[in-house]
């Protein structure tokens, strides 16, 4: 079964949709090199692990860098569920609790 990857909720469209195009465009090669090749054959530079069951997308571009934090599902699903522009060297607190209180909305 192959890997998928989609979004939470509409307010998570909204916050892929405020990134810079090359920040998007960096987001939706890495998803389809997780749906092509599998979520276990993509590793660093691209995806981190954060703590517990969060993970990241690390995304670079002319403008800065950012992150799109993620959890898997049942049925080969990465659910992203956090997208923000990242302004500090270590990803903040705030954005890691965010994250977690929305994976739990994940089935």
């Amino acid at each position: 079964m192959a890997w998928t990857v989609e979004t939470l909720n509409a307010v998570v469209d909204a916050e892929i949709e405020a990134l810079p195009e090359d920040m998007r465009a960096q987001l939706v090669r890495i998803s389809q090199l997780i749906e092509q090749q599998g979520l276990e054959r993509v590793g660093a530079p691209h995806v981190k692990h954060l703590e517990g069951s969060l993970w990241e997308i690390r995304l670079k571009g002319r403008s800065g860098i950012s992150r799109a934090l993620y959890v898997t599902a049942i049925g080969q699903r990465v659910v992203i569920v956090r997208v923000f522009v990242k302004k500090t060297e270590k990803t903040p607190r705030r954005e890691i609790d965010l994250a977690l209180s929305r994976a739990r909305e994940v089935r």
